[in-house]
């Protein structure tokens, strides 16, 4: 099996080996060669110098002509990621079987060694030797990996020319690399055309669909695999809850908590974190502490989720409280601790204690800060108006600068009105990210809020020539287990009419109540009346509006919105929660408002 060179080469560098490490670790050899003796001591490495010895040994006793005891000694070489070792013995096996390349291909694929992964599993192809339902997986995983869909779509014919698309563990990795690389359709396509799907499959594509953004899609498919008989495990469920906080609905949440409360699945770390941000992103803060407080271990994960839900939910003293309750029970905090603790303190307005933790980071926690604890820094000096510090903080930093910390800057002037330092901001922002139209619409948005509509054409006029499109804003509600969506002057709703009848009566009392509109918040040059016509049909005033129609009295109102709340929704809001007497939760692109009695958590600081 080995030519003659590789054999002398493999016998050269094991005579070089400690004579005592060989003799206390396999002195069984002297008495017999019998090739169980050779697996037994392989099975017993513990190192790769072990695994040596033991290939030295089949050499003296010629045994590695046996293919069985090479495939051995290959897949020890590559589990302890010995990969030149594992490359010399398998350029000598002058006739591989598929093991042999499977064992190979996993070896680099473990490693991370992605090129000689493909060319090693290319050189199986053009060998002749028929793929097996180990090594497609293996290649198909490390297309996931580094989201190479060219590729991944080659190893999907090899799968089907081969029929292996019938191979339920191949088809479900065919499921997860096309999620990972952002093509859902051919994912679903795939999970569709199985003949059979076990508890993996649907896992999978549960997973694949909450990762490409269609979360109400996998909680269909959660449905659907309870109906035809697939009774999910823990990891499923985890699956299902990250979904349910994707889209942030509580009567779906309240579903899948009822479900998991009734399998009595316990709540260990993974599935009582993922409960926490599903309550936490539904809006329900105190359910997501209850669950945190049911939970009998937490790692730093868990705490950082935490601390991250009252940060977002505007409750930055609890979030700093949770925080210290962590370092008490002996938990050291991570970089993700600190991403939590900071935003909380910057959309909370705890300027001092934000800047004391950053401080102390890398001093008394050992942990170096990186780009996001930064951005969170510069956030939190320019939600304060602290403009001048946040940039001398970006000049002073050796570390390179993302999209999120500019964004951070331009929110920050957009908040002030500080155009000049706006333009430096987006300009680096383009820079980073030219098709991103977030970037267009904020800019332009601070043109028009400084009354600078020849910049705010010129704007849009980059952003046509771009073929750039603005993304739409959208507001839902849930009202009678169903979610309704609606658009700004959005009149497509069977109710539409009693919506705005109901706007139009909401109006006059608020009016009364001391509201007045901030026609400042429509980004247009046009009449004041235009204005007004714009700002009454706004996204989230309509889905209150219909909540107040479809909903009992009393009863809290909650909705989504996809972009980040006006200013004028937001004062338009407190006086509905002050007058209706109604609790209103909005989620936002950026965070939560809790609006009760005329207030908001966010204590206008956003």
């Amino acid at each position: 099996m080995l030519d003659s060179t590789t054999h002398t080469q493999v016998q050269d560098t094991f005579s070089n080996q400690d004579s005592h490490i060989k003799e206390a670790a396999f002195s069984q050899f002297s008495e017999t060669r019998d090739p169980k003796s050779y697996l037994s001591s392989l099975v017993k490495c513990r190192n790769i110098s072990q695994v040596q010895q033991v290939h030295g040994q089949v050499i003296v006793s010629e045994q590695v002509r046996d293919l069985f005891i090479a495939n051995k000694i290959l897949y020890a070489y590559t589990f302890h990621r010995a990969l030149e070792s594992a490359d010399a013995l398998f350029s000598g096996i002058t006739q591989k079987n598929s093991f042999s390349w499977s064992v190979m291909i996993g070896g680099y694929a473990k490693a991370d060694d992605y090129t000689n992964c493909y060319s090693t599993f290319r050189e199986y192809m053009r060998s002749g030797d028929r793929p097996d339902d180990y090594t497609l997986p293996v290649v198909i995983k490390v297309c996931r990996n580094i989201k190479d869909l060219v590729m991944g779509r080659v190893l999907h014919s090899v799968v089907y020319k081969y029929g292996f698309h019938l191979y339920t563990f191949v088809a479900a990795a065919l499921v997860d690399m096309y999620a990972k690389c952002k093509a859902i359709v051919e994912a679903t396509k795939v999970f569709d055309e199985m003949p059979k799907r076990d508890l993996v499959s649907w896992t999978v594509m549960i997973g694949a669909c909450t990762e490409c953004g269609n979360p109400e899609e996998a909680l269909d498919l959660f449905d659907r695999m309870r109906e035809e008989g697939i009774v999910p495990d823990k990891i499923a469920m985890v699956n299902v809850v990250n979904a349910s906080a994707k889209l942030g609905v509580t009567h779906k949440a309240k579903i899948v908590d009822d479900y998991i409360k009734k399998m009595e699945f316990s709540l260990d770390v993974i599935l009582g974190t993922a409960l926490i941000d599903m309550h936490a992103k539904c809006g329900s803060i105190e359910f997501a502490r209850e669950v945190f407080d049911k939970m009998t271990q937490r790692n730093v994960i868990s705490w950082s989720t935490m601390i991250a839900a009252h940060g977002y939910h505007g409750e930055g003293s609890k979030a700093l409280d949770l925080f210290h309750m962590m370092l008490d029970c002996g938990i050291s905090p991570n970089n993700i601790t600190f991403v939590s603790v900071l935003y909380a303190c910057s959309h909370s307005g705890l300027v001092e204690e934000g800047l004391q933790l950053f401080s102390l980071m890398q001093e008394e926690y050992g942990v170096r800060p990186d780009v996001k604890h930064f951005t969170c820094v510069v956030d939190l000096f320019g939600r304060a108006g602290k403009l001048n510090q946040a940039v001398k903080l970006i000049e002073d930093m050796n570390i390179d600068k993302d999209v999120g910390l500019w964004g951070a800057l331009l929110g920050a002037c957009r908040i002030h009105g500080d155009v000049e330092l706006a333009e430096k901001a987006a300009e680096s922002l383009l820079e980073l990210q030219p098709q991103n139209a977030g970037h267009y619409i904020l800019l332009s948005n601070i043109y028009a809020k400084a009354g600078k509509w020849k910049e705010v054409a010129k704007v849009r006029e980059l952003m046509t020539h771009q073929r750039i499109k603005k993304i739409p804003g959208w507001t839902w509600i849930e009202v009678d287990n169903k979610i309704h969506k609606f658009s700004v002057g959005d009149q497509t709703h069977p109710l539409s009419k009693e919506i705005y009848e109901k706007l139009k009566n909401l109006r006059e009392k608020l009016e009364v109540a001391g509201y007045v509109p901030d026609t400042n918040f429509v980004l247009h040059d046009i009449d004041e009346e235009l204005k007004l016509g714009l700002l009454h049909s706004h996204s989230e005033k309509l889905a209150i509006a219909f909540g107040l129609i479809g909903t009992p009295e009393g009863t809290p109102i909650r909705v989504t919105k996809n972009l980040r709340v006006c200013g004028d929704c937001h004062a338009f809001i407190k006086f509905v929660s002050l007058i209706t007497k109604r609790v209103v939760v909005v989620r936002d692109a950026n965070r939560f408002h809790h609006f009760k009695e005329g207030a908001c958590s966010c204590r206008d600081y956003w």
